[in-house]
């Protein structure tokens, strides 16, 4: 069953809430950069950051799965804790994978209705599902989360001391 689960979540519920909708709301207002109905150059330069974070959500998705024990338990909080791969230069890279192709797709489609969709996307992930998993995380797996917590950056940027 959490096997199908997981299939059903990479292959139809990623693509469609971060490819479908961020199209379909391009579609809504206008594109600007875009001629005759095709993207110019500078729209253009969006799909690299969108291919970037498709192999970061790609390495992501594969790291989890090379690490899911042989029972899986379904629900909120994982049932090991991991920190290497992406995790070592995030406490989060499918957040930021997500976040990162929400941008890449404001560039393609040049779509102001885009980016305001990853704003509210990312004060969602930051104000709502981020803080909510941490305390799960903590109290999870305790001690060994709170020296990864120090060790790792929430986002991106320059690690945690060991202080």
């Amino acid at each position: 069953m959490a096997i199908l689960l997981a299939l059903f979540v990479c292959l139809i519920v990623i693509p469609l809430a971060h490819g479908a909708v961020p199209w379909a709301i391009s579609k809504l207002t206008h594109r600007y950069g875009w001629v005759h109905g095709s993207p110019g150059f500078w729209n253009l330069l969006g799909l690299i950051r969108v291919g970037v974070a498709t192999a970061l959500l790609i390495w992501t998705l594969i790291i989890g799965i090379a690490h899911a024990p042989n029972a899986v338990r379904l629900g909120l909080v994982p049932s090991v804790l991991i920190t290497d791969g992406p995790y070592r230069f995030t406490r989060n890279p499918m957040y930021v994978a997500e976040l990162a192709l929400w941008l890449g797709w404001t560039l393609f489609f040049g779509s102001l209705a885009v980016f305001l969709g990853c704003i509210a996307l990312l004060l969602v992930v930051n104000l709502v599902f981020v803080p909510r998993e941490e305390r799960s995380l903590e109290a999870a797996f305790g001690q060994a989360y709170l020296m990864y917590k120090k060790r790792v950056p929430r986002w991106l940027g320059q690690a945690n001391s060991l202080r």
